[in-house]
């Protein structure tokens, strides 16, 4: 298999997506994965000043890949993506509908087949401290850590069924996902980092609420039980801005999976490149 780039946690970062989009033209990876937080955050409009409608999924993130697609031809990567905790799930139709244009291969709760691997996508992560809930679930149960909002809270910007939020974990929905699947050549494409790993660690260091201090490892559990019972062959996450910095580490295993983080708190673009055949010789580098 030839070559992969991993992105994620974009957020919409003009110059962050030049690179991208400069980095698939010149090198023609055989694929490209997006793990999530794509779009600009809610609050943040800096972009959009001189857009006509202000809409980056449409004016930026569509056209670019259409420009790559029209220009490489033959040569046009695989691009398989999900959204993130950060994306409102108001814009899935839209994402859904570029990919049945051959922009991308839409891959949330999806089994996609890649050159001999299997890549699942799920862009779920546990209750965190923010309102938006359209990609939250409860991990493994009910509880809610200290500091975080509920699933049943927040804001949502599609319906969802009141069953649902109360009772869906993402325990449940990776063994749905997964099924009896042999997993020895599969690619999963999470938003969430696996819990107590190098790419979970987050800036809570001496954190209290009510009393409690707060837990430096906000991965999800689910995940990481998921990983070491049914082991993977890689693993791609993000969610988890700092944890490199944190940590020094962008990478990690458990047991035989490699696992990759693909956020970064910086300015600048993070591109992970390895080959699915050989991930032990992944790279990272910050452009």
């Amino acid at each position: 298999m030839y070559p992969c780039l991993f992105v994620s946690d974009l957020h919409g970062r003009l110059g962050r997506y030049r690179k991208l989009f400069a980095i698939i033209a010149a090198e023609r990876p055989r694929a490209v994965f997006l793990g999530g937080d794509l779009l600009p955050h809610g609050l943040d409009q800096s972009w959009s000043s001189s857009r006509p409608t202000g809409d980056f999924l449409e004016e930026v993130l569509i056209p670019g890949f259409a420009v790559l697609a029209n220009d490489l031809g033959s040569g046009y990567p695989r691009v398989l993506l999900i959204l993130g905790n950060d994306d409102p799930r108001s814009r899935e139709p839209e994402v859904v509908a570029a990919g049945q244009r051959g922009l991308w291969e839409y891959a949330h709760g999806r089994r996609v087949e890649l050159d001999g691997f299997t890549v699942y996508g799920y862009a779920c992560v546990p209750p965190t401290p923010f309102l938006l809930k359209d990609w939250e679930r409860y991990d493994i149960s009910r509880f809610v850590d200290p500091g975080c909002v509920s699933p049943e809270e927040g804001q949502r910007t599609v319906p969802v069924n009141t069953r649902e939020i109360r009772h869906a974990t993402i325990a449940a929905d990776l063994a749905h996902l997964t099924g009896s699947d042999d997993l020895d050549r599969a690619i999963c494409l999470f938003h969430s980092p696996p819990y107590r790993t190098a790419l979970d660690r987050a800036a809570l260091d001496g954190k209290i609420v009510e009393h409690v201090p707060l837990d430096v490892h906000v991965g999800s559990i689910a995940i990481q039980r998921f990983i070491v019972q049914r082991q993977p062959w890689l693993t791609l996450h993000g969610h988890v801005h700092e944890s490199t910095r944190l940590t020094g580490s962008w990478r990690d295993h458990l047991g035989r999976t490699y696992a990759f983080n693909a956020a970064h708190d910086g300015r600048e673009l993070a591109v992970i490149r390895f080959d699915a055949e050989d991930p032990q010789q992944a790279t990272r580098e910050l452009l």
